[in-house]
Formats: C-alpha cells, structure tokens, sequence
C-alpha cells in the first residue's frame, strides 16, 4: 500500500542521517552568503577635509564593480576625487553557490518527507533508490564545484575590499590628498559557509 505511514526509522540509517546534515548545511549556505551585507572604509584628508570617513557598501551577489566610494565632501576634495567603484563582478559564483543551496534545501525536504512518511514505499520500489542515490551523487558534485568556486570569489572579495584598494585608486594620489584604509565588515559568516559545505563534501567522499 501506498498510504502514509510515520516512521523515522531511516533517519537513523547513513542515508536518512546525511540527508538531514546536507538539509542542515544547505541553510547556512544560502542563509551566510545570500544574506550578507558590509562595508568597506577609508579616512580621506584633502583640502579642507581632514580624516573624513568614506564607505563603500557592498553586499550578495557582490557585483562590487558597482559600488561606489561616498564622497569626502560636497566639493569632492577641490575636484581632485571622482567617483572611486571596487573591483569585480562575483555574482556568478556566489549565485551559483546560493541557488544550488536553495535547490538542495527543497530536495532534502522532498528526500526527507519520502524517507518519514512513505519509507515502505521507497524499499519496495527499486527506482526510488537508484534515483535518490543519482541525485545524491550529482548533488555532491554540484556542491564541490561550487564550493570550490564561492572559495575563490570569496578570496577575491577579500582582497578586493582590503587594505590593498588603496594602491589602485588614482585620487589618493592626487597632491595633498592621503588615504588610510579604516575597516572592512567582518567576513566570518562567509567563511562559515565555505566551511561547513567543504566539511560535508569531505563526510561524503571519505
């Protein structure tokens, strides 16, 4: 029969268990890197300004090609400062990695509802498990290239928020005009995503 039957039985198998844990990791993947939001920030001296903080507020998908530094002041440093953008476009990478934690997060729910309430059904119909272990498969493979992917936008990210801006942007050059890099927002929640996800891919092929 068909019918619903409640039994947590396979949960407690290594199937039911890592379907759970990837459940589980799929939210702090989309919930870490889709949500995030941060800033970076500078102290600007020019004429008339003297250690004015600007910002440059940046966030998912992290197309930080068009975020834009604030000016120091109403008559942007005598004219010596012009519009100042971050470096790169890493929506691709963090989108890809976003969508296939939400894609991931409905299969576990899916996988988990069949596993729960139909588990007589999926032991008497062999399709059901050679198509469950397919999926698992391409699943982790999904995971891995775009884990592997997010790790380096993530790097870039980094890189192209910190300290290191300073050296290509041409205003801070300009005669009697300094730039000290101030603080960037704490990426710890991203790392967070990076490594739970690497931690699970490792559960699942070793």
């Amino acid at each position: 029969m068909a019918g619903l039957r409640i039994d947590f039985g396979l949960l407690l198998e290594p199937l039911g268990f890592i379907k759970v844990l990837e459940w589980i990791f799929s939210i702090f993947a989309f919930a870490t890197c889709g949500g995030f939001q941060g800033e970076t920030t500078l102290l600007v001296s020019c004429k008339d300004v003297v250690n004015k903080t600007v910002t440059a507020a940046f966030a998912y998908p992290f197309r930080l090609n068009t975020v834009v530094f604030s000016a120091p002041d109403p008559k942007h440093c005598g004219g010596t400062w012009t519009d100042i953008y971050l470096v790169g476009n890493f929506s691709s990478s963090a989108q890809f990695f976003v969508t296939l934690a939400v894609l991931v997060f409905l299969y576990c729910i899916a996988a988990l509802v069949v596993y729960i309430g139909y588990k007589h059904v999926y032991r008497q119909n062999n399709k059901f498990p050679l198509t469950d272990l397919a999926v698992t498969v391409i699943t982790a493979f999904l995971w891995l290239v775009s884990t592997f992917a997010w790790a380096k936008a993530l790097a870039d990210i980094k890189i192209s928020t910190g300290a290191s801006i300073i050296a290509g942007i041409d205003s801070c050059k300009a005669p009697g005009t300094t730039c000290h890099f101030a603080s960037v927002t704490s990426m710890r929640t991203l790392n967070v995503s990076v490594v739970c996800i690497q931690w699970h891919l490792r559960g699942l092929f070793y």
